[in-house]
Order: structure tokens, then C-alpha cells, then sequence
């Protein structure tokens, strides 16, 4: 019979559990060490009978004080040890006047007085409460410290999530714009057919990013088909001028990326690339997996960067002064939210652990370089089954 696999609950995931299973192991373990020294100091079998009586008032007179520090353990620190010191000094003095007050009553003859035994068994219920005091505010301290630090986790992933989305969504009126305005330009020389196409490919392609979380990531194949929707919008308005080639692995297909990352590519490409030649350009896509990493490459033959220009200018870092920005063909010193808006995307999502370079092509063009952890998609039902199985080893 399939098993369900058992997912194991944190100690400290309820508090209040796990207070009284400290509690009853701690007291437990404290009655069981001083029965055996009683024993084994030949104390009649009688005598484990104040030790019974011993454990359960320190089990009780610690319950309350729990109640106590409770109360106090978020207070300022002059008021937390203040009190805690003359509370722990209250209870200690109560214990120990408990605990002489039932040995003098089992030893009636006994030559020591009250005080002496009071006095007696003080240090031994000083050692037992302070112990259990110290215990309590170090394990709630360092609860609070991981409270704190969970807290901290889920806001920087909430912060990252908000982030990614924000510049997923920037892209959106970009690329409106521009589809828009294609139509706009379509519906003015009353090409009505070629428009309406183009509406439906809009809206198919707008229908792809509102299902699909901005912050979610999808299979190299399933971002190759959301381009090719893109390309068969720009393709009728370019026509043969905007020539595409592919070319993706097998071993790629299954790798995850962020959802929407090429079409920006592929947009200045049509932009720097296509637009401004009047034979277009050829636009290539590469995906491949180097070992452990997943490399994304989206290339053209349009002109590239002119002679001299550094590529961080692309995002709008300057490593010096351009004296005339507006006179060189291709690339501009900033393509907009394009290209930094991936870099960005890329760092909110992967951290130092991705790379992204762009650059001229040695045989003419421009290029850019994505690589990224190889993570394949990994099937629900496999998942499953994996887990079934590991439940039942």
C-alpha cells in the first residue's frame, strides 16, 4: 500500500509543545539523578519520596515562573534582569523553606534545626532554578532570533518577488507601444487584413504573459514559442527583411528561465539591426547547455557597435564622455529599459551566479550572452512517485 511521506514538524514549531516536553524531560531527568545519588549514598527507599516531592515542586514553582518571564523577557533589559533577579530570589526561598519543611517533617529526631536545613538545601535549589531560568531565556532568545531571522528571509523574498515583477511589467507598455503603433501605421494605409492578424497575434501574446507569474520562471521551449508569437507579429510588418534561424539543443529545451527574458532581446535587435538597413538582418537564437550552465545567445548581422564604443554604455554607464552619440550607426549609447532591465531581472533572480555580456560579433554584428544554473523542469508526477518511493525505503 502507497505511503504518504511524512514531512517532519520543527521542535520549536509549537512552543507551548515543546515548553512542556522540555519541562517534563528536565524535571523528569533532575528526579532520576537525585534518586539514584540517594541510592547509592544508602538512603532508605522511603527517602525517594522527598525526592518525588522535591521534583514536583520545582516543577510547579518553575511553571510559574515561566508565566512570569513570559512577561518580562520583552521588557528593557534593567527591568528584565531586575525582576527576574528578585523573582528567582522569591522562588528559590520558597522552594528551599518547601523542601526543609518536608525533610524536618520525615526526620522529627533530626539534631539540625529548621535553619540549618533551610540553609541545606538552598544551594541545591538555587543550582536546579537558576539552571532552568538560564535554559528558558536562552532557548526563547534563540527563538526570537530565528523568528526574526525567518521574518527577515520572507521579507527579502517578498522585496525580490515585488522587484521582479515591477521589471517584468516595465516591459509590457514597452512593447505595446510599439505593436500599437505598427497597427496604428497598418489601419492608416487601410491594410485592414494584415491588421487584424496582428491583433490576434497581440492578443494571443498578451493572453501568454497575464497567465503566467511575472516572478515564474518556464522551459526554454515554452520562451522559444512565446518568440516565435512575438516574431510573427514583427514579421508582418517587416516581412523579408526580418529573417530568424534557431537553434536550441535538445539537452536545452527542458532548462527553466525567467518567463519573457529574450523578447527585449529580440526587440532591439529588430530595432538597431532590421529596421535601419534596408535588406534587414538575420536574427540567430542559440541555447545550449556548457556543462553545468545553460548559455542563451541572441545575435544579429546588423551593424553592431560602432568602432571604439564600450558596452557598458548600452546601459547607460558612461566611462567617458561621448562627443557625438547621434552620428554613429547601430547600437545608441542606451537602448532603454532593454538591456538593463534584464541585467537587473538576472541579478534579482540569480545573483553572482549568472553572467551577461554583450558585445560585437568577431564576423560582424551584435550579441548577447546569457548563462545561467542549468535547473530542468522536473514533472509533477515523477516528483511524486519519487517521493512515494523514498517514504517507502
Amino acid at each position: 500500500m502507497a505511503m504518504l511521506p511524512l514531512r517532519p514538524t520543527p521542535f520549536f514549531g509549537n512552543k507551548n509543545r515543546a515548553f512542556w516536553r522540555l519541562q517534563f524531560a528536565g524535571w523528569g531527568g533532575a528526579m532520576l539523578l537525585r534518586a539514584m545519588s540517594s541510592i547509592a549514598n544508602a538512603q532508605p527507599w522511603s527517602f525517594l519520596l522527598i525526592v518525588l516531592i522535591a521534583s514536583v515542586t520545582g516543577f510547579s514553582i518553575s511553571s510559574i515562573l515561566s508565566v512570569i518571564y513570559r512577561a518580562l523577557i520583552n521588557r528593557r533589559p534593567i527591568i528584565t534582569w531586575g525582576a527576574t533577579a528578585i523573582v528567582l530570589s522569591i522562588a528559590v526561598g520558597l522552594y528551599a523553606f518547601i523542601d526543609a519543611s518536608v525533610i524536618s517533617l520525615y526526620r522529627p529526631g533530626n539534631d539540625a534545626g529548621f535553619a540549618q536545613l533551610f540553609l541545606g538545601v538552598f544551594y541545591i535549589d538555587l543550582t536546579l532554578l537558576g539552571a532552568w531560568s538560564a535554559l528558558y531565556y536562552a532557548i526563547n532568545f534563540y527563538i526570537q532570533v530565528e523568528e526574526q531571522n525567518d521574518q527577515l528571509i520572507r521579507l527579502e523574498a517578498q522585496a525580490t518577488s515585488a522587484q521582479l515583477a515591477m521589471l517584468r511589467y516595465q516591459l509590457n507598455p514597452h512593447f505595446l507601444f510599439n505593436t500599437l503603433n505598427s497597427i496604428s501605421t497598418l489601419v492608416l494605409l487601410k491594410q485592414t487584413e494584415p491588421a487584424n492578424a496582428m491583433l490576434s497575434r497581440l492578443s494571443s501574446f498578451l493572453r501568454y504573459t497575464l497567465i503566467n507569474e511575472p516572478t515564474g520562471r518556464v522551459t526554454v521551449a515554452q520562451e522559444i514559442e512565446t518568440l516565435k508569437l512575438y516574431l510573427d507579429i514583427e514579421r508582418m510588418r517587416f516581412e523579408e527583411r526580418l529573417r530568424t534561424e534557431f537553434r536550441i539543443d535538445d539537452a536545452a529545451r527542458n532548462a527553466l528561465m525567467p518567463s519573457l527574458l529574450l523578447q527585449p532581446l529580440v526587440e532591439n535587435a529588430i530595432k538597431y539591426a532590421v529596421s535601419p538597413l534596408e535588406d534587414g538582418a538575420q536574427i540567430m537564437i542559440d541555447a545550449q547547455l556548457v556543462g553545468s550552465t545553460l548559455r542563451v545567445t541572441v545575435s544579429d548581422t546588423g551593424p553592431g557597435l560602432p568602432a571604439g564604443t564600450d558596452p557598458t554604455t548600452l546601459f547607460g554607464v558612461h566611462s567617458e564622455p561621448d562627443p557625438a552619440p547621434a552620428a554613429k550607426p547601430g547600437y545608441p549609447v542606451s537602448t532603454g529599459v532593454g538591456l538593463p532591465n534584464i541585467r537587473d531581472r538576472l541579478l534579482q533572480a540569480y545573483g553572482s551566479q549568472q553572467r551577461f555580456e554583450v558585445g560585437n560579433r568577431p564576423e560582424g554584428g551584435f550579441a548577447v550572452s546569457i548563462e545561467l544554473p542549468f535547473e530542468a523542469k522536473v514533472d509533477p508526477a515523477i516528483a511524486r512517485d519519487a517521493a512515494l518511493r523514498l517514504a517507502r525505503a
